[in-house]
């Protein structure tokens, strides 16, 4: 006959209770029991039944990540870093999209998560929009990537900030005539773009330089929505010298219709992006970079603490720093800008 729990906990001394919460390395049991414990466990045989650990717990085992995109490079990312810190601790993922950010959201309500999911991961959706104050607003433990709520753990970068110093690289180069590719033309439900765009026409700004409506363009996030936008800022009467990409994704596309044109980045137009794609160094793009694969780490790291699953992540909630990387991608303006 197998083991069961009630033996272990007669062998090591102790309650059921304390067997359960030392076996699945929860907080508030002394090293000494733990160790007791998992002896009493070794010397018996005995292998936790995962359905009735988690039918005794009340919990489900597994942790939720609400998202837009599960394929695109940013949330795939994330995941992984958030991957990383659930597998450790022996916990599933529950992966919900919602859809295209130019459509209505589908965020799960609480009733739909709490059967399925101990808590939630959101990431990079409005903290304001309806359906995730709903959640925040539930009795389910959640953390976010992407934006900055009062009493919620969360971690994000200043998009604006990041928006400027890209711009601002590219003042400092001499360029004045500055193109964005945006996403939606449509505009977004989520705040990345608007607060990208606020950045950089915050450093033209602060040279004198009004921001110019014929230079922005539409990618909409995508490799290939990078390129048509490229596209229709090539064929402009008067060219650009310069373009900032609000991701590396459509950087990348920038690039290719720069390539299909017969033109050289860094030469004869310059291009940033935003992200720290890893192919951004393969291809020689400059970009501000944000650690992404970290930000999904810390965002699994402090839900697991609110859970009680593991300890508090060393440093605090809030935004996490970028960083310019300089390269071939761009150089000064040919005609002095």
């Amino acid at each position: 006959m197998a083991v069961t729990i009630r033996e272990v906990a007669e062998s090591a001394g102790v309650s059921t209770a304390t067997v359960s919460r030392a076996l699945r390395g929860l907080p508030y049991v002394d090293d000494a029991t733990r160790l007791r414990v998992l002896a009493a466990a070794a010397s018996l045989d005995y292998v936790v039944s995962p359905s009735a650990s988690r039918l005794a717990s009340g919990r489900t085992g597994s942790i939720a990540v609400i998202t837009p995109f599960i394929a695109r490079w940013f949330f795939s990312t994330v995941l992984s870093g958030v991957e990383q810190v659930t597998h450790d601790a022996g916990l599933d993922l529950l992966l919900l999209g919602v859809g295209d950010p130019d459509r209505p959201s589908e965020v799960p309500t609480e009733q739909r998560l709490r059967q399925r999911a101990d808590g939630a991961i959101i990431v990079a959706l409005p903290a304001d929009d309806p359906d995730v104050q709903a959640l925040l607003h539930a009795n389910l433990p959640v953390s976010i990537v992407g934006s900055l709520v009062p009493d919620v753990p969360c971690v994000a970068i200043d998009d604006a900030e990041a928006a400027r110093k890209a711009t601002a690289h590219l003042l400092n180069l001499g360029h004045r005539r500055i193109a964005v590719i945006s996403g939606s033309r449509s505009g977004s439900i989520y705040t990345t773009q608007e607060h990208r765009y606020r950045g950089y026409c915050d450093a033209l700004s602060a040279v004198g330089i009004e921001p110019d409506p014929t230079l922005v363009a539409f990618g909409q996030f995508t490799r290939e929505g990078g390129e048509q936008a490229m596209v229709e800022l090539l064929n402009l009467t008067h060219m650009p010298t310069a373009v900032f990409c609000m991701s590396d994704e459509m950087a990348f596309g920038a690039l290719v219709a720069l390539r299909r044109r017969g033109l050289v980045a860094g030469v004869d137009l310059s291009v940033i992006g935003i992200d720290g794609h890893p192919q951004a160094e393969v291809i020689d793009l400059t970009t501000v970079e944000q650690p992404v694969e970290s930000m999904g780490r810390f965002a699994a790291e402090s839900l697991l603490a609110v859970l009680g699953v593991t300890a508090p992540p060393e440093r605090a909630t809030g935004l996490v720093p970028t960083r310019l990387v300089s390269r071939g991608s761009t150089a000064p303006p040919r005609d002095g800008g």
